[in-house]
């Protein structure tokens, strides 16, 4: 099988992610004697930078983390709901869903912590070590990638009349980051470089990465992230609010530990952050299947493969979220009983209708705004038809879109992405983080820091009872989803991709491509699993504003077989051909126990990723 670059292969390092700088800056901690888990933080921290329309270090990152030796787990780093963010306070405000962008939609920022969290507890190196790299592109300057000028153009509008901090950062001279330029960004190097000054007066790395921990919640980067939540915004709603981050919120968070929700399937264990993520969705996904799979790549394996997506985004929609009060019933959702019974809802043709199942004998809980979106009744939002688009997260000015700009709406909503990056060490620590949020298109810069505020609040509906109402103290649930592997409970492989409510989609499809595909070759093909053609579906309620779905739609990439494609219309899906090279932005790393190589492979689509090791 072609593939466009090599499936790595080495036994001292491994590094994949969305960006070529977070990738050897990440292998550089591996070379001055620093863990997977030291050069992951590195990575994250270069990814605010140079990826600053897909994450920043007010955003939220999910961690799944396997210590040589030691068990897997999951660090959270998904903040929760302020106090003050209730549906009363939002619904009062005129408002039916949480806005796309702006300070209402922030929740307490999560990824800061959570990359403190790993260094602390799992690293060895300094803070200092590990945010020189940060430091030195922001201070120096970076030649940013075209999306990142493509994006801060389609915003230049709002920019320049609303949110004038980000102009000073993003418009440098009246100008859009364009590739073969520096772009810099002073005053989050500065950021970086006082938060250093502050804690150097503490004895020992650990004391310092604590005192790091402080500052964030309650010392400067506080106040001026409270002082941000506190300006009136210009959002999507078209009117300018206030948000409910308070000093009290961010002193009383931090990111936590927890067991990892798995699956077994054919010898795998498959590890995924619980279901206040849509982690479980790939878990679902591998329970749905029959015991005798079509041949890979037909149409009847793809068939298989998004109709099951289908019921498990439905289950998604219906069941998931972090509603302490009624847990989510995982356990039912994976068992046999309950999939053998959704399973023989998969008939010979497409559906197009939403069909959560009823764990245990319970009523699924759909919000009002999924079902008529689901109903596809007059005036309901439908997610527009953009091949591989990821989270819609833009306000803009509709009056200048820029050609390509992926589905640009005139309320001034837009889809962009996200990050990813992977990490295994000549030990056999092992890493998988999706760092997202904080995006420098959906709130305005803070000026004393150079990063905004996230949105991941717009995840949650407006409405009481449901489990992923909004409510204060609860994260949203998020699309943001790492994956890690095990064979024979030895973890083997670590894994995921930007893209929103594609995220486990694509993994689904990523990892049967690796594990049946070794089947029959002996071994993994990363790279040939990265590149094999893609698809996703948008028929379910989407998770970001403006919650639309597609019903019956697939999307796949224009290489896939016109055979393949004609049979899957047949079957009745409305199948849209994209872009040939559109689906997916996989990372992977894998360790084999047996002999200690490690692999490696990242995905080409958008030519950033990379992977590198030796």
């Amino acid at each position: 099988m072609f593939t466009t670059r090599p499936t790595l292969q080495g036994t001292f390092g491994m590094v994949s992610s969305t960006h070529w700088l977070a990738s050897q800056s990440a292998m550089a901690v591996l070379e001055e004697g620093g863990n997977a888990f030291d050069a992951a933080v590195a990575a994250g921290f270069v990814l605010h930078v140079v990826e600053p329309h897909l994450n920043g270090p007010a955003g939220e990152v999910p961690i799944l983390l396997a210590p040589a030796g030691g068990e897997v787990r999951v660090l959270c780093g998904q903040g929760v709901a302020p106090a003050g963010a209730t549906v009363a306070h939002y619904r009062g405000l005129g408002l039916d869903l949480v806005p796309g962008t702006g300070p209402l939609a922030a929740a307490v920022p999560g990824a800061f912590d959570a990359w403190m969290l790993l260094l602390r507890d799992h690293g060895t190196k300094t803070l200092a070590d590990v945010l020189k790299y940060a430091i030195g592109y922001a201070e120096d300057g970076h030649p940013p990638v075209e999306r990142v000028g493509e994006t801060v153009q389609t915003v230049r509008e709002l920019f320049e009349t609303e949110w004038t901090s980000s102009a000073e950062v993003y418009l440098p001279g009246g100008e859009a980051p364009r590739p073969g330029a520096l772009l810099r960004n002073p005053a989050l190097a500065a950021t970086w470089r006082r938060l250093l000054t502050e804690v150097s007066a503490h004895p020992g790395r650990e004391a310092q990465i604590e005192a790091a921990r402080e500052v964030w919640r309650t010392g400067f980067v506080a106040e001026a992230l409270v002082r941000q939540s506190e300006r009136p915004t210009m959002d999507t709603s078209g009117e300018r609010h206030t948000g409910t981050l308070t000093a009290t919120d961010l002193a009383s968070w931090s990111a936590t530990y927890e067991a990892p929700a798995t699956y077994d399937w054919r010898g795998w264990t498959l590890c995924k952050a619980g279901p206040w993520s849509q982690g479980p969705v790939l878990l679902q996904q591998l329970a749905l299947l029959p015991p005798e799979l079509p041949a890979y790549g037909s149409a009847e394996y793809v068939h298989l493969l998004v109709e099951g997506c289908k019921l498990a985004m439905a289950d998604r929609e219906a069941w998931y979220g972090d509603a302490a009060d009624a847990p989510v019933p995982l356990d039912a959702l994976l068992s046999e009983p309950y999939n053998a019974s959704r399973r023989v809802l998969v008939g010979d043709k497409a559906s197009y209708e939403l069909r959560p199942g009823s764990p245990g004998g319970r009523t699924p809980r759909i919000s009002a705004h999924a079902r008529v979106v689901a109903a596809g009744e007059p005036g309901a939002d439908v997610v527009g038809g953009v091949p591989g688009a990821g989270e819609p997260t833009v306000a803009k000015s509709p009056l200048s879109p820029v050609p390509g700009e992926p589905d640009v709406r005139a309320d001034g909503a837009t889809r962009g992405d996200t990050c990813h990056l992977d990490v295994v060490d000549c030990w056999g620590n092992m890493v998988a983080a999706t760092p997202s949020g904080g995006w420098l298109q959906s709130n305005p810069v803070v000026p004393e820091l150079g990063f905004p505020l996230g949105t991941r609040l717009q995840m949650t509906w407006l409405e009481e009872g449901l489990p992923n109402s909004l409510t204060p103290g609860r994260r949203p649930r998020t699309t943001l989803t790492p994956s890690l592997a095990l064979r024979d409970g030895v973890p083997v492989m670590a894994f995921g991709t930007p893209g929103g409510d594609q995220q486990d989609q694509w993994q689904t499809h990523f990892f049967l491509a690796v594990a049946l595909r070794e089947e029959v070759r002996g071994g993994p093909d990363l790279q040939g699993a990265v590149d094999a053609p893609n698809w996703h579906t948008d028929s379910f309620p989407g998770s970001f504003y403006p919650r639309g779905m597609r019903p019956g739609s697939l999307t796949v990439e224009s290489r896939t077989d016109p055979e393949v494609v004609k049979e899957l219309r047949r079957r009745g899906h409305d199948v849209l051909i994209g872009d040939a090279w559109s689906e997916g932005r996989l990372c992977a790393v894998a360790r084999d126990p047996r002999t200690g190589v490690l692999s490696a492979a990242a995905n080409p689509r958008g030519m950033q990723g990379y992977a590198v090791g030796r």
